[in-house]
């Protein structure tokens, strides 16, 4: 996966993926991209720029990404990012905040998310393997996802728990 946003960024640049609830259609994109571009731009922990990019990935992942080594995002900045995004959420009526979910593809391709106990479910069920393939939005490095780390098959990812014994 191809990230031009965050090609120049070191690999200890810190990352943060949300994931929409659903696909954002073309317009929902155009609006929302442009919003968080807009927050990108002129974003700074306590009064120093940050060097920031994001990716959009599938229609419905949004990845931050900002430079630790150039100047290092606070609490507050993050705090702000986490606010341009539950603005979005309510104006676009799409949920993108919350770690409970879990990301996956399904037998046809299409990424699905599920709580914990429903993948849980799924994989009591066989309808999920430890083939399938799962985003692990957890990842914090971009080096992390340049190395395939942020999708790939559920044994390989903390996922696996759910097929224990």
């Amino acid at each position: 996966m191809k990230l031009p946003a965050l090609d120049g960024f070191p690999g200890d640049a810190r990352v943060w993926v949300f994931g929409a609830e659903r696909e954002l259609d073309r317009a929902e994109t155009g609006v929302f991209l442009e919003a968080v571009d807009d927050f990108i731009s002129g974003w700074a922990a306590h009064g120093a720029p940050l060097r920031a990019g994001r990716a959009w990935c599938y229609g419905r992942f949004l990845i931050v990404g900002a430079d630790v080594n150039a100047t290092s995002p606070s609490g507050c900045s993050i705090d702000a990012l986490v606010h341009v995004l539950g603005e979005m959420e309510h104006r676009l009526g799409v949920r993108f905040l919350g770690n409970e979910a879990v990301w996956y593809r399904d037998g046809r391709d299409r990424i699905r998310k599920a709580s914990r106990p429903e993948f849980r479910s799924l994989a009591k069920a066989g309808t999920v393997t430890p083939a399938s393939v799962v985003f692990d939005n957890s990842i914090t490095e971009l080096a992390q996802l340049r190395n395939g780390c942020w999708e790939g098959p559920a044994s390989e990812r903390w996922h696996a728990a759910f097929f224990g014994a």
